[in-house]
């Protein structure tokens, strides 16, 4: 005997509710999967008051620091402004000019420079140990200016990027890096960068399971009402 249209409305809502929930699973997976922005390498710029990095909010080339401040460039892999890493160091002012005598008509800035890690490095290159040093340089001398009398060469681009300092890296300048925030591939075993093998905040089922489990769960109740009309 086959069923009534009123035996099958039964049935219709039923698949209509599985379905929703598939797409239900679906919609969630793809909010809470974690984005996967793209980073740039490149030469960050940073100012110090205290013992507290900040980012600059001017180019080296036209910030022009007192006598007695502390600016610092960090190389890394960062997507945003907000995520770039800081400079290690904290010495602070006195430490880093102690050996520089002060002169008439001249000041002193401190400089720290952060070369950034290996697996923060261009491919092929090894990034130079952090160091500090300290630039007498005329009174109206912006930190581009102190930079070049401590740390040449320095490399720009066509837009006055800063692309290298003390010559570091040999190429590139501002290139994209896909997966920022992820492992790098230069990182190598017992190193802080070395892979865990595992994703950031992982344990969790994999978008593929969620959304897979909610199809066979559709696919599940189908059957099930197929067959009950068919017995019917």
């Amino acid at each position: 005997m086959t069923p009534g249209p009123a035996a099958s409305r039964p049935a219709r809502r039923t698949l209509r509710a599985g379905f929703a929930l598939l797409l239900g699973l679906l919609a969630a997976v793809l909010l809470a999967a974690p984005a996967q922005a793209a980073g740039y390498r490149y030469w960050s710029f940073w100012e110090r008051e205290g013992s507290t990095w900040s980012y600059a909010t001017q180019g080296p080339a036209q910030l022009r620091p007192d006598d007695g401040s502390v600016q610092g460039f960090r190389f890394a892999v960062s997507a945003e402004a907000d995520d770039s890493a800081a400079p290690r160091s904290k010495a602070a002012f006195a430490k880093i000019c102690e050996d520089t005598d002060e002169r008439a008509g001249r000041k002193r800035i401190a400089l720290v420079l952060d070369f950034g890690t290996a697996a923060d490095a261009p491919g092929g290159e090894r990034p130079p140990k952090p160091r500090t040093a300290c630039a007498s340089v005329e009174e109206d001398a912006s930190t581009a200016d102190a930079l070049a009398a401590v740390a040449p060469p320095l490399r720009y681009d066509s837009s006055a990027m800063l692309c290298a300092i003390d010559g570091y890296p040999g190429a590139g300048c501002g290139e994209q890096v896909p997966g920022a925030g992820e492992p790098s591939s230069d990182a190598s075993p017992g190193t802080e960068e070395a892979d865990s093998g595992s994703a950031p905040g992982g344990g969790g089922p994999s978008a593929g399971l969620l959304v897979g489990g909610g199809a066979v769960a559709v696919l599940g109740v189908a059957a099930f009402w197929q067959s009950r009309r068919r017995r019917g």
